[in-house]
């Protein structure tokens, strides 16, 4: 009797780290069980797929209960492309107008989970077979500005890699003892308000740059003391800051035209040692990112909002040349069979694979798998709060599952 069979598929209202409606899904088969939990982002691509039809919750469980669950019932939760492709079938549309990505995606991610539990297999396991070993590094979100702040920094988010970390558990402590390092700094200036954003970040009334030196001095405290090195990273979010009708990036105290905004990228680069470098254009200017990509050594230029999981505009990415990483995040997209072929196209075309998280989460631990199953060099998946922390705490059993076949990623030079 085959173990993976779907017997139920049943769909719940829940609320994510923002308060806001989300569904959660629950896949059950004649031996095994998953359930996926979908997440949503304010700082949003203009390609994504649709969160959910007529942005109504209640609408996308009505979806699962009356159209999708009556088509999966019977089918083997292994056909994981025959189980997407129904998906889209049932939609109609080419983004996921009608049913909702993230619809979609719980549905999707939550069908792979219950055939890999039918076979007694964790979800890296299932996928990413015996070659599923390196733990990627955490890429912690420390500062936090843009969307997802009110009266904070332009650039949206500031971000640390413990490259060298011995192993998850010294890599996630170090991301939180910076975290808490940077809140003593940011105690000693005087005349600003200190919060978090959305994603647990601390947010103050500072500009960039101060943001990004206290983020060094505090990084480089903190290297010395764990005899590793800190790097540094940026998610921009440019397209947030991009105004079309002016043509121009505005900052609170500043207006760049599209060259003026490269130089000051590679500026940042160059005088802070930037690592990472997430969306430093808006998401339509494929030569502007290739045009920093060719002026950077030992930097990832990723693509969130210009790629969004989506495989034919990674193509045209690869194309220009326009980055050397590329964002992965399974709700923009809508099933895991799209996440991984947009996985495996970006590889092919030898970019660096980062697994994200979005600014609205729930504790879904789903994305340290796919991390683990797809090899990413990095998760970005915050610091602290207990949304976050799902994630970082189960790339800690993870390893621990993995005993000695275990490695965690080793990144720059």
């Amino acid at each position: 009797m085959n173990p993976s069979i779907i017997e139920d598929v049943y769909a719940r209202k829940i609320l994510d780290s923002r308060g806001n409606p989300t569904i959660e899904v629950d896949v059950v088969t004649r031996q095994g069980f998953g359930r996926c939990a979908a997440p949503s982002g304010a700082s949003t691509g203009k390609y994504e797929v649709v969160a959910f039809p007529e942005n109504n919750v209640d609408k996308a469980i009505v979806e699962v209960t009356e159209n999708i669950a009556p088509e999966l019932i019977g089918i083997d939760a292994e056909e994981q492309e025959i189980i997407d492709s129904i998906l889209k079938e049932i939609d109609g549309t080419e983004n996921f107008s009608n049913i909702g990505g993230n619809t979609a995606v719980a549905v999707s991610l939550a069908c792979a989970k219950a055939a890999a539990s039918s076979y007694g297999m964790s979800l890296y396991q299932y996928i990413g077979g015996a070659f599923a070993c390196e733990i990627p590094l955490p890429l912690g979100n420390v500062i936090g500005g843009g969307a997802h702040a009110v009266n904070s920094t332009d650039i949206q988010e500031f971000l640390v890699i413990p490259d060298r970390a011995k192993n998850i558990v010294e890599a996630i402590s170090i991301n939180a003892e910076i975290h808490r390092r940077v809140k003593r700094e940011l105690s000693k200036i005087s005349n600003y308000a200190l919060g978090k954003g959305d994603e647990g970040a601390w947010s103050a009334s500072i500009d960039d740059k101060t943001a990004l030196e206290i983020l060094k001095k505090v990084a480089d405290e903190v290297s010395d003391e764990y005899k590793i090195k800190v790097k540094l990273g940026v998610d921009v979010a440019a397209s947030e800051l991009f105004d079309e009708k002016k043509n121009a990036y505005i900052y609170r105290d500043k207006r760049l035209s599209r060259e003026e905004q490269i130089n000051y990228i590679l500026e940042l680069i160059d005088e802070y040692e930037l690592y990472y470098v997430e969306d430093p254009l808006h998401q339509e200017d494929f030569e502007g990112f290739a045009e920093i990509t060719k002026n950077v050594k030992n930097t990832l230029i990723c693509g969130d909002d210009l790629y969004v999981t989506n495989y034919k505009r990674i193509e045209k990415g690869l194309e220009y040349r326009s980055t050397n990483a590329v964002l992965i995040k399974p709700n923009q997209c809508g099933t895991l069979t799209d996440t991984f072929k947009a996985v495996r196209l970006a590889k092919n075309g030898k970019q660096a694979i980062i697994v994200s998280h979005r600014s609205g989460e729930t504790t879904d631990e789903t994305i340290a798998h796919l991390a683990v199953a797809f090899n990413a060099h990095l998760i970005k998946s915050g610091v602290v709060g207990g949304e976050r922390i799902a994630k970082l705490n189960e790339l800690v059993r993870i390893e621990e599952e993995l005993g000695d076949r275990a490695k965690i990623a080793k990144i720059g030079d």
